[in-house]
């Protein structure tokens, strides 16, 4: 009787979810690409070849339940392609990931090579310019480096394609300093770069200067920063080219606070601009001639010229993914235009998407990837809204209320587009602009309207001498762009900071907010509770208590007052924005000289920590100066934490950690909460990305020794 009810309560469950399916079946289609980079982002968290395969053999397992099942019923269709699209997913990235194997530099060196150039980019304000060469065969270096030469170092009118001859310091490509950090060694992998370093020496160019000079991209970029001073200067020639060098770091920074910087990255609206325009340009001049208003499909070659110029600015701007991306999005909606389809839909964007994870997979796990899907779907499925679409649909109405419809639908937009972002930007940057609904209110429209027509005509006119008025009105703007961002980011409040998300809880926001985007019953709210859960995890999450970087030359610590204080004073800025972030703090950090609790010498510092009802002891090294052999071994035994760069005598045996050269190097950077206590790492003890050196015997005693003590 029980097993009979057992199969009753399951066959219902079925229907209902066959029905429940039916009435979504127009939204079953959005889910392929979702399945499919669930399966990327599966390949990409978890860290062993076993746990790959099973996601495989899992998603293939889903694949022929849906096969036995009823072929004809939803829901073994829904089981069938899920399972497929996960499998492929995760076999397309491992796939992927051994076929871009290239070699790296293994350890730091001094090397003199030859190569050639290909790409530069120009950081004026920086003082300084990236170069991405390709050294000559035959000298033991992989096939792509990135170098970093002072400007005073490069020989003038460096051009892509030239040979040059360098002499810098090489290292691998750095992984995640701390954790949470950015992780440069993935994207190098995929990138085939196989080293970073820093010319020492002035680049020499081998040959003569070529004919063709500096690239187009490079001219327009210097072109528009001799007519345009300053950070508007680099934001215009990041409008133009995508070339974001000129701009000062405050500056950028204020952007970011202000929810702004998706303006500086060549994106959607860049690309939909340049569409739009030069479809109006078009379809105008065409419809002056009655003959071609009557028998030549305008639309259709308008959409052929939008098609064409969206294209030369993606290649213009450099054909970096995610403007590749936005230009494959651009052109789906004119193949949509041109088969008379509406113009945009959830339907064209989930294409584009799986377009793009099919070609470039690990772009899933980038900020810029999820940053311009997450806005492009909510603001989809918020216009496909029944009662949206009803509010914001043209009427005849009055100019007054017209204007008015169409801010409030602005600002609207804006607000869900703020709140689907936020936990992305919180999870990559461990912060996130709250004010920038606002603030694109009059940004986007300044932009699309004002700064990038008249730079256009600036450009244009400037052929003939006479591009100067325009200039002037883009300059304008863009100052008042400026004013903008540094207004809104020195707001009260106007950053939120989280000092990290852990993956889980991040998934399940990611997952809660495509299930409310995505689908149309009512079931679609249920992805609130998926996105409560997450948020409520990564709320709960504790800041860490330290934070050492991988070399164990930097140490973050969360003095008893709260501040964030260092280590060292003289650490530089990018690891202090980074320490100061991946902390959770908006305040720089202090020199941990100035913190109660902390005694620091030339060569060494000691610190008090009370947590978790209890006093912590940490010791750390900060010079590589000689220090006394008994005396460390005795400083060792009375602290519960102990790090330092240099390598550490076997006899040092601190209560808990001992944080030194040797562990560092399986370990990777650490963050370190004492209340718990618990510690995070960079690298896991088997981690079997090609990217990632295996680590072992990384983790820590379960739990420290609770002795206290007293005195310095």
């Amino acid at each position: 009787m029980a097993i009979a009810r057992l199969q009753r309560g399951v066959v219902q469950s079925i229907e209902s979810i066959e029905n429940w399916l039916e009435f979504e079946r127009d939204q079953l289609a959005l889910w392929v690409p979702v399945m499919f980079g669930l399966g990327i982002g599966l390949w990409f968290w978890m860290d062993t070849v076993q746990a790959w395969i099973a996601t495989i053999v899992a998603g293939l397992g889903c694949a022929f339940a849906g096969i036995a099942a009823r072929f004809e019923r939803r829901f073994a269709t829904a089981l069938l392609c899920g399972g497929l699209c996960m499998a492929s997913g995760c076999g397309l990235i491992w796939f992927r990931s051994e076929r871009v194997a290239a070699p790296r530099i293994e350890r730091p060196l001094v090397a003199r090579f030859e190569a050639r150039l290909l790409d530069i980019e120009a950081q004026p304000e920086r003082e300084r310019s990236r170069l991405l060469v390709a050294p000559a065969a035959g000298q033991d270096l992989p096939p792509g480096i990135r170098v970093t030469a002072d400007l005073d170092k490069l020989p003038s009118g460096l051009a892509a394609g030239d040979d040059l001859v360098l002499r810098a310091r090489l290292v691998p490509p750095p992984d995640a300093a701390v954790p949470g950090g950015y992780d440069f060694a993935r994207t190098a992998w995929f990138q085939r770069i196989g080293g970073t370093g820093k010319a020492l020496d002035p680049v020499q160019r081998l040959g003569p200067v070529q004919p063709a000079g500096e690239s187009l991209r490079v001219r327009i970029s210097t072109h528009v920063r001799e007519r345009l001073s300053g950070s508007a200067g680099g934001i215009a020639a990041a409008f133009a080219t995508g070339d974001r060098g000129g701009i000062a770091p405050e500056d950028e920074e204020a952007m970011r606070a202000s929810g702004l910087t998706h303006l500086l990255s060549i994106s959607g609206l860049h690309i939909t601009a340049v569409v739009a325009a030069a479809m109006f340009v078009t379809l105008r001049i065409l419809a002056l001639s009655p003959w071609l208003a009557l028998r030549v499909p305008l639309v259709l070659v308008s959409a052929a010229a939008g098609a064409a110029a969206g294209i030369g600015y993606t290649l213009l701007t450099g054909a970096a993914v995610p403007t590749i991306r936005s230009c494959i999005a651009a052109l789906l909606v004119l193949i949509g235009l041109a088969l008379g389809r509406e113009a945009m839909t959830l339907r064209l964007v989930a294409t584009g998407a799986l377009a793009v994870l099919l070609v470039w997979p690990e772009s899933l796990v980038g900020a810029s990837f999820q940053l311009s899907f997450a806005a492009i779907t909510s603001i989809v499925a918020l216009h496909e809204h029944p009662r949206v679409r009803a509010a914001t649909m043209p009427r005849d109405e009055g100019v007054a209320a017209r204007a008015f419809r169409a801010g409030a639908s602005l600002l609207l937009t804006g607000l869900v587009v703020e709140i689907v972002l936020a936990p992305i930007a919180l999870y990559h940057f461990h912060k996130s602009g709250l004010y920038g609904a606002a603030a694109n209110i009059v940004a986007i429209p300044l932009t699309t309207f004002v700064v990038m027509p008249f730079e256009a005509l600036a450009l244009l006119f400037d052929s003939g001498g006479l591009g100067a008025p325009f200039w002037w009105v883009a300059g304008q703007g863009l100052d008042l762009l400026l004013w903008i961002a540094r207004t809104v980011a020195a707001f009260p409040g106007a950053v939120a900071t989280l000092p990290s998300i852990p993956v889980p809880a991040f998934g399940a926001m990611l997952v809660g907010g495509l299930w409310l985007l995505l689908w149309r019953s009512r079931t679609r709210y249920h992805g609130l509770l998926l996105i409560a859960v997450g948020a409520s995890i990564a709320i709960a999450a504790p800041a860490p208590d330290l934070l050492v970087t991988g070399d164990g030359r930097h140490l973050a610590v969360r003095g008893n007052d709260g501040r964030v204080a260092l280590l060292r004073s003289r650490t530089g800025d990018y690891m202090r924005d980074l320490l100061a972030e991946r902390s959770g703090e908006l305040d720089p950090p202090v020199d941990l000289d100035t913190v109660s609790g902390a005694r620091c010498g030339r060569d060494m510092c000691l610190i008090s920590l009370e947590r978790g009802g209890r006093a912590w002891r940490i010791a750390a090294t900060r010079s590589a100066y000689p220090l006394s052999r008994a005396a460390l071994i005795e400083t060792c035994r009375a602290v519960d934490i102990v790090v330092s760069e240099r390598r550490l005598p076997r006899n040092c045996a601190p209560r808990w950690l001992k944080l030194d050269k040797s562990f560092l190097a399986r370990s990777g950077g650490l963050a370190i909460s004492l209340s718990g206590p618990s510690v995070e790492t960079v690298f896991q003890a088997r981690d079997d990305h090609p990217w990632r050196r295996t680590a072992r015997g990384i983790s820590p005693a379960s739990r420290p020794c609770t002795r206290t003590w007293f005195g310095a």
